[in-house]
């Protein structure tokens, strides 16, 4: 006797709902509130609002702010295929990304801004036997590393939730004083460092990366060990990375005017 048809499994049920919203969110010309999405999905606020929480702890979507719309995640953005005349950041930082390369010899990472941290979307590897490789799906977070500072000093706190930036609110007062007159720095400077804080042995230089409307949407870096990256091998490829991070900018409709904070 066949079994009569019950419909979809609550299970089921779920990841169509999921898949509605993360479809909503790709679709969407901007970033989309979740009354926008629940609407379209004809979902409950509340329902919408846990599933996209889901999708954003697995790095399908990244909310902007704590009550700012949805858009597209780490993780999809690391696998986003470049098609002819595309103007994504991944496909329009691959030139300055492997010019930055050749001169250098170093390892190459184009990051972004995420709730947990900040997350590595692209890479190229180092010449060099003894390098900072694989970084492309791992996390980091901002107070400790060259990509992380940029992000901040740039307005990440926006994106970023309570938990990623916990350790810049539990830092003492000194500390958060000397954090605080870096990032003024580095708004001035559009250059970070950071040499043996993420990790002994490890440094790392980056520059910002705006769009056309002057929002501070990456952080171009180059990594590699202490021992070859010195101060004065740093302050070498300084105006290499701060020109490579520009030439995306320009590619992404930036000009020097209107930068802002993320």
């Amino acid at each position: 006797m066949e079994q009569e048809f019950q419909g979809p499994s609550s299970g089921t049920q779920s990841v169509d709902r999921a898949a509605q919203l993360l479809v909503g969110v790709l679709e969407g010309e901007r970033p989309q509130a979740v009354a926008e999405l629940s609407e379209r999905a004809n979902l409950p606020k509340s329902t919408a609002s846990r599933l996209l929480s889901a999708l954003e702890r697995h790095g399908l979507v990244q909310q902007h702010g704590n009550r700012g719309g949805f858009s597209a995640g780490p993780v999809l953005m690391r696998y986003a295929q470049g098609r002819p005349g595309d103007r994504s950041l991944l496909t329009l930082a691959r030139q300055p990304m492997h010019a930055l390369s050749e001169a250098t010899g170093e390892t190459i990472n184009l990051a972004i801004a995420g709730s947990l941290g900040v997350e590595h979307i692209a890479e190229v590897e180092s010449r060099h036997f003894l390098g900072a490789g694989q970084w492309v799906g791992r996390r980091v977070p901002y107070h400790c590393t060259a990509v992380g500072k940029v992000l901040l000093a740039f307005g990440a706190t926006e994106l970023a939730s309570d938990a990623a930036l916990e350790p810049l609110t539990s830092r003492t007062i000194v500390d958060r004083r000397r954090l605080d007159a870096e990032l003024a720095t580095i708004r001035s400077d559009r250059f970070a460092t950071a040499t043996d804080e993420l990790e002994s042995g490890l440094t790392a230089v980056a520059s910002p990366v705006f769009d056309e409307d002057g929002t501070a949407v990456a952080a171009l870096a180059v990594s590699g060990p202490t021992l070859r990256l010195s101060p004065r091998r740093i302050a070498e490829l300084r105006p290499t990375v701060i020109k490579q991070a520009r030439a995306l900018s320009e590619q992404l409709g930036h000009r020097k005017e209107g930068v802002h904070a993320a």
